[in-house]
């Protein structure tokens, strides 16, 4: 059985193709490599947990999708945008999550039984770790074929 890896590695090279991914990690949230030495943007994988069906696995993930919040050296212009592109990187971010859905939903990632079932979750977050950071985190279940046999 191979379907652990097939998940995590399929949504891992599917991201790889975005532009506005640089890094991909995977592991627990504590396990997010904040460090200068990684390019941002990133996006870290979560496994929550799965469900074994007869024929089908459920997994439950959650991808976090950030990038660095960059502050300009100008003065504040307006109240609403501020001093820093934090819309910019929340924009640019939600983006490649919502292509990341939509392979899944009805792209080549469906074709290859990779499927979405039901809504995406998306909560946004800004200075949630050590560097100033912004960006989602997408929960969501993914359904693939069970191919464990009993013989």
């Amino acid at each position: 059985m191979t379907g652990f890896y097939n998940i995590t590695t399929k949504i891992k090279e599917t991201l790889e193709q975005e532009p506005f991914v640089n890094t991909i990690t995977y592991g627990n949230i504590d396990d997010v490599d904040l460090n200068k030495q990684n390019i941002f943007p990133l996006s870290h994988i979560i496994v929550n947990n799965s469900t074994i069906n007869d024929k089908t696995i459920t997994f439950s993930m959650s991808i976090l999708f950030m990038d660095i919040v960059d502050e300009s050296k100008k003065e504040e212009t307006t109240k609403f945008m501020g001093n820093d592109n934090e819309q910019d990187v929340l924009n640019t971010q939600l983006g490649v999550a919502a292509r990341l859905t939509s392979l899944l939903k009805r792209g080549d990632l469906y074709s290859e039984l990779y499927q979405l079932q039901g809504d995406v979750s998306c909560e946004p977050f800004v200075d949630r770790f050590e560097n100033k950071l912004a960006g989602w985190t997408a929960t969501f279940d993914i359904i693939i074929q069970n191919d464990m046999t009993i013989c």
